[in-house]
């Protein structure tokens, strides 16, 4: 199936590994043109010499913190240069650290803030004057099986990715007539570094070993096991496609089944 993705550019953040990683490898494998970044220099240049060399795509590796917006900024602008107008977005970030609410003082707040949901308004507002002026764009953002559950003892990104939810489902309806969609991609129990330091979380405040954890995790969800980064990849990859032409506003959610909320 064609996709509609060759030689178009597509941005996406926080991809030298895990879940950025996955949809990267999935959009180069569609021909377009790849722009990646992450704070780690060695990290993400690792990431597009290895993605070149598995799909033969055009994959360039830039750093941004996505905590600066000088470092959005100048990712953007650099992007144009090189590669031209941007067609697609990934918005993604690492997550706040885990704790309850009586764990989180002003400070954690503030940062969780500026990594998670500030940093995806920066993120959308620098690319839409290069959609705007060819009146075509899809972007993606990635949020939390959180937004329909809420998970305990992550108080900090329950409440920001709410919020980048939010920010998605409002913005769907001002860009659609701009010809810019964008949605929601929730990850349930995806096999990154990020769960695996969740569950080692959640074995410490229990005394349970992460094996156990391990198991209980996989014996909650449906399908039997945690998802691969590829799978997660696949469907973002969707979503940025002109074959999700008529979807926006929506979120979808990759998880084997395991939320029950609809």
């Amino acid at each position: 199936m064609d996709l509609d993705l060759k030689d178009k550019v597509v941005m996406i953040a926080a991809a030298s590994r895990g879940l950025g990683l996955g949809i990267a490898r999935a959009t180069a494998r569609e021909g377009a043109l790849v722009s990646i970044a992450s704070r780690n220099r060695d990290e993400i240049k690792q990431a597009a010499k290895q993605l070149r060399e598995e799909t033969g795509a055009s994959v360039d590796p830039y750093v941004c913190d996505v905590t600066n917006n000088d470092d959005i900024l100048d990712w953007v602008a650099n992007t144009i240069e090189k590669s031209g107008s941007i067609y697609g977005l990934v918005v993604n970030s690492g997550g706040p650290q885990p704790g309850p609410f009586a764990s989180a003082d002003d400070d954690d707040w503030r940062d969780a803030f500026h990594l998670t949901l500030l940093s995806s308004v920066r993120l959308i507002r620098a690319v839409l004057p290069s959609m705007r002026e060819t009146g075509s764009g899809a972007i993606v953002t990635l949020t939390s099986s959180s937004v329909k559950e809420p998970i305990d003892n992550l108080i900090l990104s329950n409440v920001m990715r709410a919020g980048v939810a939010s920010l998605a489902k409002t913005l769907s309806r001002e860009l659609v007539t701009q010809g810019i969609r964008i949605n929601n991609l929730v990850p349930g129990r995806i096999d990154t570094e990020r769960v695996a330091q969740l569950d080692a979380n959640i074995a410490a405040r229990t005394g349970l070993t992460i094996d156990v954890i391990t198991e209980e995790q996989r014996k909650s969800i449906p399908a039997g096991r945690y998802g691969s980064i590829d799978e997660f990849g696949d469907a973002a990859v969707f979503l940025l496609s002109g074959k999700a032409s008529y979807i926006t506003g929506s979120t979808l959610v990759v998880d084997g089944g395991k939320a029950r909320a609809f």
